[in-house]
C-alpha cells in the first residue's frame, strides 16, 4: 500500500548545520524521514525529504511554525507539502512561441480531462496571450526584447498562484537552479528527441544530421542538468529519407503534445514516482490507462525470434546422447 509522505523542501545558501538541524527538529517530532536528496548549485544548496508524519506528535500547523523558526535561524527557505494540502492542484504553464502543446493542455483541461486548474500561463514572450484570454486563464511576460526571462518575476507569480506543478510547454529557455531546486520533481518538460540522444537545441536537426531511422520525443522531469531529468513518457516517429527538418518537425509535434499531456496526468494522479533518477508507475496504478513508450500496435509488430537460447538445447541433448553431462565449459562473461 503506497503511504502519502509530506515533502519537505529547504533551499538557501551552502553552509555546514542545515541538514543536521533540520533533521533533528524531525526526530524530535516523531516524523520518520523515508527519503533525502541533496544538491548544490553555484553556491545554492537543495535539500528535499520525504517523510512520514503520520504519526507525528505536534499539529500539521506547529510543524510548519517550527520549521519557519528554524528556516529564519539557519537563513534559509523551507517549504513543507502536505499530502492533503489541496484537493486541486494549480498549474502554471510556461510557453514561448509553439502553441501545439498548450492546445492539448487547454482542450484536457476545458473537457475535464486534466484533473487540475491551470492557473497561469507565463511567457518569455507575448505570442501566446490571445490563447490564454481564450480559455480565460491571466497570462503574463515576463520577457525581455530579447526573450529573456527574469526568474525573480517568474518566483513571485509561482509563488502568487500557489503553484504545484510546472508545465514547460516548449518553453525554450532554461531554468536555473533558483528555480528547479524549488519545484524539484514538480517541473514537467517536453523535448524533441528520444533522449538521452540529441539533448538540447535543433534536437530535430541533430536527429537528420546523424541519419537515424527513428526519433521522437521525451517528458521527463526537469534537473539541474539540460534535458538529464527522469524520463516518464516518450513516443517514436520514423525519419524518411529526404524529408526536411520542418516537416519532421510538424510530424514530431503532435506527439510532443500527446506525451507531455500523459506525463501530466501521471503526475497528477499520482501514478508515477522518482528514485534515484528514474520514474516508475506506482505499484496501484492502472498501467492499462497509459502508454509509457511504443503503442500497442508497434509492440505487437515487433519480432519476438529468434532469441538466445536454442545453441544450449542442442548442447544440452548432444550430451545426454553421448553421455558428456559432466562435461562443462568454461563460463564466458558477457555485457548484460
Amino acid at each position: 500500500m503506497t503511504r502519502e509522505l509530506t515533502e519537505i523542501t529547504v533551499i538557501g545558501g551552502d553552509k555546514t548545520g542545515i541538514v543536521a538541524e533540520v533533521t533533528s527538529l524531525l526526530f524530535e517530532r516523531g516524523i520518520n524521514i523515508e527519503d533525502i536528496d541533496q544538491a548544490v548549485r553555484e553556491g545554492l544548496f537543495r535539500m528535499t525529504m520525504h517523510v512520514d508524519t503520520a504519526e507525528m506528535v505536534c499539529t500539521e500547523g506547529t510543524l510548519k511554525d517550527a520549521l519557519s523558526d528554524l528556516a529564519d535561524e539557519l537563513g534559509v527557505e523551507i517549504q513543507v507539502r502536505f499530502p492533503a494540502d489541496r484537493e486541486t492542484k494549480q498549474i502554471a504553464v510556461l510557453v514561448t512561441k509553439e502553441s501545439h502543446c498548450l492546445e492539448a493542455l487547454f482542450e484536457a483541461w476545458a473537457n475535464g480531462d486534466l484533473g487540475a486548474d491551470i492557473g497561469v500561463v507565463i511567457g518569455n514572450h507575448d505570442h501566446l496571450e490571445p490563447l490564454a484570454e481564450h480559455y480565460g486563464v491571466p497570462f503574463h511576460d515576463i520577457g525581455d526584447e530579447k526573450g529573456s526571462p527574469d526568474e525573480d518575476q517568474l518566483l513571485g507569480l509561482l509563488e502568487e498562484y500557489d503553484v504545484d506543478l510546472i508545465v514547460l510547454a516548449r518553453y525554450i529557455r532554461i531554468l536555473g537552479p533558483n528555480v528547479v531546486f524549488r519545484y524539484e520533481d514538480r517541473i514537467i518538460n517536453v523535448h524533441p528527441s528520444l533522449l538521452p540522444s540529441f539533448p538540447g537545441a535543433a534536437a530535430y536537426r541533430q536527429a537528420l544530421e546523424e541519419g537515424v531511422r527513428v526519433t521522437g520525443v521525451t517528458a521527463h522531469y526537469v534537473t539541474t542538468d539540460l534535458d538529464q531529468g527522469p524520463i516518464i513518457t516518450q513516443r517514436a516517429l520514423d525519419v524518411p529519407d529526404d524529408i526536411e527538418r520542418d516537416e519532421l518537425k510538424q510530424r514530431g509535434q503532435p506527439l510532443e503534445a500527446e506525451a507531455l499531456l500523459e506525463a501530466v496526468k501521471l503526475h497528477l494522479n499520482d501514478d508515477v514516482t522518482v528514485h534515484r533518477g528514474r520514474t516508475s508507475l506506482r505499484d496501484d496504478s492502472d498501467s492499462e490507462q497509459y502508454q509509457l513508450g511504443l503503442s500497442r500496435e508497434a509492440i505487437d509488430a515487433t519480432p519476438d525470434r529468434p532469441i538466445d537460447g536454442k545453441a544450449d538445447v542442442l548442447r544440452s541433448d548432444d550430451s545426454e546422447g553421448n553421455g558428456n553431462a559432466d562435461e562443462t565449459e568454461e563460463a564466458v562473461p558477457t555485457d548484460d
